[in-house]
């Protein structure tokens, strides 16, 4: 998400981290948990506290999300 809605690409976001952009695919889709270096390193890209990117529990699809939040208006 965070990734998405700065339009910041795979790669660009892996060049900016040290890693290869598949390792992004990965933690995108869950296949991959990253070490504390690298997600302390992708939430400083982000300027945000690495718990906003990375969870012990799965984050709620934005879908749901976003329709909770059109019933709650």
């Amino acid at each position: 998400m965070f990734r998405a809605e700065r339009g910041v690409s795979r790669r660009q976001l892996a060049d900016a981290v040290g890693v290869n952009h598949q390792t992004i695919g990965y933690l995108e889709r869950g296949d991959y948990k990253p070490s504390l270096e690298l997600a302390l390193k992708i939430a400083r890209h982000f300027g945000v506290a690495v718990e906003m990117l990375f969870s012990f529990e799965r984050f709620e699809p934005i879908a749901m999300t976003l329709k909770r939040a059109g019933e709650d208006e």
